[in-house]
């Protein structure tokens, strides 16, 4: 199995937010995560991203336990293996499209014209490759979307995880983004995690989890 998560609890002070979670997700699947505000559907994606870790249980990506990494290794294996795709785009204002998406890849200790040419083909094949020196104030909401998804392209990682990636879109750019997901998993074979509110999106996933109250139902 990809993905195996076995009895994940988290709390934040004295608020319970997953209660005992299991779940398994196979290589090259998509999975949407829907629930009310407050399910703990983005602790959960943040805990499978490694960016916070489960006060109980145990996750492992890929074959790799988690909780035996830290530090300096944990962060390398989600450089390399994790892309994350946020609602709010979370790109360099200073930057251009194309040194937003190198970024990841410089950090991966890739060479400098390695990271622009890898970057140049993801922006082209996204439909930016007039936008590739233009910073994101100069972009509309669904081109820094796609510049977001190059970013999290860049180091062709295994596992992408989305929360709420469509949250900013029109209906227009959240249909072609929904669509390109599922091309991008035909293409690279990578597992797409997402958490969303459009029910659109979370039907066209291979399987979709319903959480509620910090458990799936």
């Amino acid at each position: 199995m990809f993905i195996s998560a076995k009895d994940i609890y988290k709390s934040y002070d004295q608020l319970q937010v997953l209660k005992g979670i299991s779940l398994e997700i196979k290589k090259a699947e998509v999975v949407s995560i829907v629930g009310a505000s407050g399910a703990g559907k983005s602790t959960l994606l943040h805990l499978l991203g490694t960016l916070d870790k489960p006060d109980q249980g145990s996750i492992s990506i890929n074959g790799q336990e988690i909780q035996a990494l830290n530090g300096k290794k944990l962060s390398a294996f989600r450089n390399k293996h994790i892309g994350f795709i946020f609602q709010f785009h979370q790109l360099l204002p200073e930057f251009t499209a194309i040194e937003n998406v190198s970024l990841p890849a410089l950090i991966g200790g890739a060479e400098k014209n390695t990271a622009e040419q890898r970057a140049t083909e993801l922006l082209i094949k996204l439909g930016l490759q007039d936008r590739m020196e233009h910073k994101p104030s100069e972009l509309s909401g669904g081109e820094q979307q796609r510049v977001a998804i190059a970013r999290a392209l860049i180091n062709n990682p295994d596992l992408i995880l989305a929360d709420e990636p469509s949250g900013n879109l029109d209906t227009k750019n959240a249909k072609e983004l929904h669509e390109l997901f599922f091309k991008l998993r035909e293409d690279f074979q990578q597992t797409f995690v997402i958490v969303t509110h459009n029910p659109e999106l979370a039907d066209m996933a291979d399987r979709k989890l319903v959480m509620k109250d910090g458990v799936i139902i």
